[in-house]
């Protein structure tokens, strides 16, 4: 009886082939567009949050905030009352909060700087303006998840000897050497000669990942050790813009504290906020950046932003389900006739509901099928052609196919037993 009732619907609906697919195009759209709506929010947002991670989810950073650059405060050297008395502009983290920091928290089991100056770099004709230079020490690589492509990193060797020596990030390396080989060769960075012992690969873009000193490309850093730039460089940074000339003096631009779990970096971070809060008693200039906040905030945004696309998307499918109650509604009234005598030769009134029913689930489980094809072909598309990330995800494919066929079924009840409590002598008279 069922297989009969299945073969009768699709009879029925193949005779009016138009007008099924019509019916069902509300389906198809529905689903989808949940799927590719999903899919490329699903993508952004793992990218965001793959960013993070990089990070460290077990790191706590502290960086230096200039001041003038946000609602952080700052100090200058000299009367901050009155007239300012100095043009140095003294501000951020000192490694007098590095020592603090290594030796008061007994939760850390690495705390790494960065000291960044900007000079300009050269290799032969090739020259990089303003380029970023960053001091630091051989645990960065661990801390930072960098991956060397060719040679080494930093030594604590390199540290002990104040080696002129320099790691390249994969940007840098190619705007100072083009295709020739860095390895071994000499960069003059400021007045100085700096060795090429190591390339990095390619990196997160400096803009994008949360964290980052600065908005540069993080791909054209370039990494010399501590002792380095403090001996070398010093703590005193000349600015020069627009004709002016200025000076700034911030030894350390960050420092990051990696603890070994997860569940301690709430503490530690509550513990860093304390002690540079004793230490910076004239202005906040400094900020406390917990990739582990923020990686769980990003989760949470990501399953909102899911839930607010998934139900602006099941819009259409709703808008379908109602499309196919109308059409199954003017259904029944064409096959008046047809149900009268169906009934008069013994057909209950549950052999008329499972008719109909079946009809809508049919054509709600056609429009499913067809609307997964073009779910998971649009953010295809899209990622080949336009380079958004997308990510297509197993219980999205099941929500929607599950949800398509549900609307069928609800909004094919009331059509069902509309035909199903005609009747009969009534239905047989009908023209």
């Amino acid at each position: 009886m069922w297989i009969a009732t299945i073969q009768l619907a699709v009879r029925n609906l193949l005779l009016h082939k138009l007008r099924s697919f019509l019916t069902i195009l509300g389906t198809i759209l529905g689903v989808a567009s949940v799927i590719a709506m999903l899919s490329v929010g699903e993508g952004s947002k793992r990218k965001a949050v793959e960013q993070i991670r990089q990070l460290g989810a077990c790191n706590v950073m502290v960086r230096s905030v200039r001041p003038g650059s946000g609602s952080q405060g700052g100090s200058q050297s000299g009367n901050t009352s009155g007239q300012t008395t100095s043009r140095v502009l003294e501000y951020g983290l000192t490694y007098e909060d590095l020592r603090s920091l290594s030796g008061s928290l007994p939760t850390v089991e690495r705390v790494v700087p960065l000291a960044l100056v900007r000079k300009n770099a050269q290799h032969q004709t090739f020259r990089i303006q303003n380029a970023r230079i960053l001091g630091t020490t051989p645990e960065l690589l661990m801390v930072k998840n960098l991956k060397i492509s060719r040679g080494r990193f930093i030594t604590q060797q390199d540290l002990d000897q104040i080696s002129n020596v320099v790691v390249l990030s994969e940007g840098a390396a190619r705007r100072l050497f083009s295709f020739a080989d860095p390895l071994g060769e000499a960069v003059l960075l400021g007045d100085g000669a700096y060795r090429v012992v190591g390339i990095l690969k390619q990196q997160s873009s400096g803009a994008e990942a949360v964290g980052q000193i600065g908005n540069d490309n993080m791909n054209e850093d370039m990494y010399i050790p501590l002792t380095a730039v403090r001996s070398r460089f010093g703590e005193l940074q000349r600015i020069v813009s627009a004709g002016s000339r200025s000076y700034e003096r911030n030894p350390l631009s960050e420092i990051t504290l990696a603890v070994n779990s997860e569940d301690i970096v709430p503490q530690t971070a509550d513990m860093v906020r304390r002690l540079l809060e004793i230490r910076h008693t004239r202005a906040k200039d400094y900020e406390v950046v917990v990739p582990l906040e923020l990686l769980n905030q990003a989760e949470h945004e990501k399953q909102v932003w899911n839930i607010v696309l998934g139900s602006i998307a099941g819009i259409s499918l709703l808008v379908g389900g109602i499309g196919i109650m109308n059409i199954m509604l003017a259904t029944v009234t064409e096959r008046t006739r047809e149900i009268g005598i169906r009934r008069a030769i013994g057909a209950r009134r549950g052999d008329i509901i499972r008719q109909f029913l079946i009809e809508t689930i049919v054509l709600s489980t056609t429009g499913g099928l067809i609307g997964i094809f073009l779910g998971v072909a649009l953010p295809w598309s899209v990622t080949q052609f336009a380079g958004i990330p997308t990510a297509t995800s197993t219980w999205s494919v099941v929500v929607a196919f599950g949800i398509s066929v549900a609307t069928g079924i609800v909004f094919g009840v009331y059509p069902a037993r509309k035909a199903a409590h005609m009747n009969p002598i009534e239905a047989l008279r009908h023209q």
